[in-house]
């Protein structure tokens, strides 16, 4: 009997241990991660998980041993003049959830979940060391902000109104572009490597004229231009792009202002601020970046005769199109004399010369008298 109620004292402590092993694992599988302020939002953002940021990080660091070339550009988007940009600018407010460009990425700064770098004109350096502080650039640009539950130095969270976000004041952007040819492909790439936010001010304050503001990484920022869609066309009012796909596809346009070099000088300091000269260095730069891997490759005997045939073609348009020289009336009358008095003359050579005939004198007479004549 007594056997009987020991093992039956096992199983029941045995049900019990089983019990609460159980209630813990469950307990560890329902318990979520720990979230820092203003990151609960992101994870929970449409599109956005964790392993599309990984994703996008990796897919942002590829190795370069398999280029041939490599040319790092400097680009300026107008949001103003240039039709093109325009989904990067409206809407200017918050429109069925739909935010603009820079609405995205000052909410990211604001909520800590992208980090951004400082403005080095030309040197610039996306590590930790040159890390932007929000704290800093909310006060150089003067905007309004609180600091959000749970802000700490290591984690600053703000809360900004979506009125005091300078949406207005952002009309354009530098870009960061690299032109890469892949041995691999045989083919030129180009990739946004960064993007800097640019405010415009026209006002007598220290911020007037173009301010750049920040640098964002494009791989930090890619998970997030994915799930926002854009119109991109007047003809097509379906948002049928992301903004991932604006940049990816060189959608936009915009002017070169400086190439990577050794003196870290812009093309207005290389042309010497002459309008000409800046517009020939940048369509020169441009022109080479375009035709670079149609310059690798010797052309075929056909593609030789097609360009040979299409360069006379365009000789014989041109000559088609320019117009026969006016000759004026004294010309065409000087003309006309010119030939009908080189008429006779020519007439007059056809024959055989006649010699005239020499008076009967002998050469010492005619010796005597043409000196008389001159004595």
């Amino acid at each position: 009997m007594r056997k009987y109620i020991i093992s039956a004292l096992m199983a029941v402590t045995g049900i019990a241990a089983i019990a609460q092993e159980q209630s813990t694992s469950s307990a560890v599988l329902t318990r979520g991660p720990r979230t820092r302020p203003g990151q609960a939002e992101a994870s929970q953002a449409p599109g956005v998980s964790a392993r599309m940021r990984s994703q996008a990080a990796d897919a942002g660091e590829r190795p370069d041993a398999s280029l041939k070339y490599m040319r790092v550009i400097y680009r300026e988007l107008d949001l103003v003049e240039e039709d093109a940009n325009a989904p990067l600018y409206y809407p200017e407010d918050l429109v069925d959830g739909n935010e603009n460009l820079f609405r995205i990425m000052f909410r990211l700064l604001a909520r800590n979940q992208v980090p951004a770098y400082e403005y080095l004109d030309g040197r610039e350096d996306f590590s930790e060391a040159n890390r932007a502080k929000m704290s800093d650039i909310i006060s150089r640009f003067e905007i309004l902000a609180t600091p959000a539950k749970g802000f700490s130095e290591k984690n600053p969270v703000y809360d900004i109104e979506p009125v005091d976000v300078p949406t207005n004041e952002v009309l354009a952007y530098f870009i960061i572009e690299r032109w890469k040819f892949d041995n691999r492909t045989n083919k030129m790439r180009t990739e946004v490597e960064a993007i800097c936010p640019v405010v415009v001010r026209d006002d007598a304050s220290s911020l007037s004229g173009k301010t750049p503001m920040f640098w964002m990484k494009m791989s930090d920022l890619k998970p997030y231009l994915q799930a926002q869609y854009i119109f991109t066309d007047d003809d097509n009012n379906l948002a049928s792009h992301t903004y991932d796909d604006f940049f990816t596809l060189n959608m936009y346009k915009g002017d070169i202002y400086k190439t990577r070099n050794l003196r870290n000088r812009t093309l207005s300091q290389m042309a010497k601020e002459d309008p000409d000269t800046l517009k020939a260095l940048q369509d020169s730069i441009q022109r080479r970046l375009d035709h670079y891997a149609d310059n690798l490759w010797v052309p075929s005997r056909e593609e030789l005769a097609k360009a040979r045939e299409a360069a006379d073609a365009e000789a014989d348009s041109i000559a088609a199109l320019k117009p026969e020289p006016v000759r004026s009336k004294r010309a065409r009358s000087s003309r006309s004399s010119t030939r009908s008095s080189a008429r006779p003359a020519a007439r007059a050579t056809k024959g055989p010369k006649k010699e005239k005939a020499k008076p009967a004198t002998s050469s010492s007479s005619a010796t005597r008298s043409v000196r008389n004549r001159r004595k």
